[in-house]
């Protein structure tokens, strides 16, 4: 069944976010997605990977409005965090200035939380995706743009990247004539037969 998308729904995920104080040193400031003016906050606690960086993310009080990991190589490799939050952030811990520079510039991270993630549930035209979230691009892996009647299996874990300045989720074909996201939750290993 196709989760229905309501227009308030659609109405909300474009709204502009609330305004935000401005960056301080060592902080950026978010890219539209209806959250132009925030502040971005890089964080890095040396999480091995992105299982244990969203483990963190959920502890977080408040949670944040938008929240992408970036694989870094300094001081050694890990994976830090880029954090947008409505009004003061928390205290986070060591900063990442890696983070943010990539989170503002659009180049690389892998959206956690996004404006209207909680909205992606079950099956979804690829129109809905783009029309209730900040998800601003759908690509099918080695196949370009999407088709927007085409219907895509989230899995309810739907997790696009930043790439060439556009929120990005990629997607598989699967069967049935539909898509999945590329990432899922729980990947096989590589060489897990082996």
């Amino acid at each position: 069944m196709i989760h229905p998308s309501a227009a308030a729904a659609s109405q909300a995920a474009a709204a502009p976010g609330p305004p935000g104080s401005a960056p301080t040193a060592g902080v950026g400031v978010a890219p539209a997605l209806g959250l132009a003016g925030l502040p971005v906050h890089g964080v890095s606690l040396g999480h091995p990977d992105t299982v244990a960086a969203e483990h963190w993310l959920a502890s977080l009080s408040p949670a944040p409005l938008l929240a992408c990991t970036h694989l870094v190589r300094s001081p050694r490799p890990h994976v830090a965090l880029s954090l947008v939050f409505a009004g003061t952030a928390p205290e986070l811990g060591a900063e990442s200035p890696d983070a943010v520079a990539e989170h503002t510039a659009r180049r690389s991270g892998r959206a956690v939380l996004y404006p209207g993630v909680d909205l992606l549930i079950g099956t979804l035209r690829v129109a809905d995706v783009l029309a209730l979230s900040a998800i601003e691009r759908v690509e099918v892996l080695g196949g370009g743009e999407a088709d927007p009647a085409a219907l895509i299996d989230t899995g309810d874990f739907v997790r696009p990247h930043w790439r060439a300045g556009a929120l990005t989720l990629t997607t598989t074909p699967a069967a049935g004539g539909r898509l999945v996201p590329f990432e899922t939750r729980h990947p096989t290993p590589c060489c897990a037969a082996h």
